[in-house]
C-alpha cells in the first residue's frame, strides 16, 4: 500500500517507517524535524522524506494529491514547548485539519491517530482509566497546552466521519526516544551528573509492543474509535531511574542518594490506562519487560547519543 505518515522521522514514525518497508509498502514522510533526528532514517528506494510541516496545506495537499495514500498515520506532534500554544495549535489542530481534509478529499481507507492520555486531565478519577472516563475530568483544562490541542485536533478527525482509530497512549519509550525521563537520566548519568527523580507514576509501554498493534491496524484490525495502547501497569519514577542505574552498570549506592521532588502543577500523579479493548480487539497483549526496554534503550544511547531531550512540561533545574 501507499502510506503516508506524519512526523514519520520522529520516534514512534521511524519505527513504523522501518517495519512498512520492510514489508514491501512505499511509504512518504512528512516531518519538519523540530523534536525528530535525520538518522532516524535509512534511505530506501520506497522511502520518499518531506521536510515541511502539515500546517503548510499547499505542501500537504501536493503529498496527497502526488501519493495518494491509502493509509495515513498522523504521529506529527508539537509539544517541546509548553509555552508555545502558537506552534501547539498550528501544528496538533490546524495541521490535523489540513490531513483530515486531504484524507477525505483522497477518501483514504484508514487514518491512525496517536492522542495523549493526558486527554484525562490531571486528576484522573479512576485508576485504571476506562473510555467511561471523560475528557480534561477532575483538572483545570488538561494540564498543557499541549493535551489541549491533541485533543482538538483528535475531535476534528471524529467529526470528519473518517474510519479513524486513535491510540491513546501510555508512555512510550526504547530506542530512538528523546522525551521524557529515560533518555535524561541516561545522559545525566553518563555524564556524572545529580538526577532527580519526580514523585509520580507512569505506565511505560515499549516502542516495539506499540508498532506490533499500529500494524495491526494498518492491516484493518480494530474498529473506527478510541483504544489504549498500554501494559496496564504504573510505575514510580524512581523505578525508571533505578533500572537505568543497573542497565549501565552503576553504584547502587546512586538509587539511595536520588533526590525525590514533588510534581509540578502541569503534571499527574499517575497515569493508568486500561488496555483491556485493546488486547481483545487486536489479539494483543504487551510483553516486554520494563527492565529489557530499558536495556535496549540504553544500548541505542550508548551508540547514538542523546544531543537533546523534549518535554511538554516546565522543568525547573535546582
Amino acid at each position: 500500500m501507499n502510506i503516508l505518515i506524519t512526523g514519520g522521522a520522529g520516534f514512534i514514525g521511524s519505527h513504523l517507517v522501518d517495519k512498512l518497508l520492510s514489508s514491501g509498502h512505499k511509504v512518504v514522510v512528512i516531518d519538519n524535524f523540530a523534536t525528530a533526528r535525520r538518522d532516524n532514517l535509512t534511505p530506501h528506494e520506497n522511502l520518499k522524506l518531506i521536510e515541511d510541516t502539515i500546517a503548510n496545506k499547499i505542501q500537504v495537499d501536493k503529498i496527497f494529491d502526488d501519493f495518494k495514500p491509502e493509509i495515513v498515520i498522523h504521529a506529527a506532534a508539537s509539544y517541546k514547548d509548553p509555552d508555545n500554544w502558537e506552534e501547539d495549535v498550528m501544528t496538533n489542530v490546524y495541521g490535523t485539519v489540513n490531513i483530515v481534509k486531504a484524507s477525505l478529499r483522497l477518501k483514504v481507507r484508514r487514518l491512525i491517530y496517536f492522542q495523549t492520555s493526558l486527554c484525562y486531565g490531571l486528576k484522573p478519577l479512576e485508576q485504571p482509566i476506562t473510555f467511561k472516563h471523560p475528557l480534561f475530568s477532575g483538572g483545570y483544562s488538561g494540564g498543557s497546552s499541549y493535551a489541549i490541542s491533541k485533543t482538538g485536533g483528535e475531535q476534528y478527525i471524529e467529526l470528519s466521519g473518517l474510519d479513524f482509530i486513535s491510540f491513546r497512549l501510555a508512555n512510550a519509550y526504547g530506542p530512538r526516544n528523546l522525551s521524557g525521563p529515560l533518555p535524561i537520566f541516561f545522559s545525566r548519568l553518563t555524564q556524572g551528573k545529580q538526577c532527580f527523580v519526580v514523585d509520580t507514576r507512569r505506565d511505560f509501554i515499549f516502542i516495539d509492543d506499540l508498532v506490533e498493534v499500529v500494524l495491526k491496524a494498518v492491516n484493518g484490525k480494530g474498529e473506527r474509535g478510541y483504544y489504549h495502547i498500554s501494559t496496564g501497569r504504573d510505575y514510580a519514577i524512581k523505578d525508571l531511574y533505578d533500572a537505568v542505574v543497573d542497565a549501565l552498570g552503576l553504584p547502587e549506592d546512586l538509587k539511595k542518594q536520588v533526590e525525590v521532588r514533588p510534581r509540578g502543577e502541569d503534571d499527574a500523579p499517575s497515569i493508568l490506562i486500561d488496555p483491556t479493548k485493546t488486547e481483545k480487539d487486536f489479539n494483543w497483549k504487551a510483553k516486554t519487560p520494563l527492565t529489557e526496554g530499558i536495556k535496549k534503550a540504553i544500548e541505542y544511547y550508548k551508540v547514538y547519543g542523546v544531543s537533546q531531550t523534549f518535554t511538554h512540561l516546565r522543568v525547573e533545574e535546582k
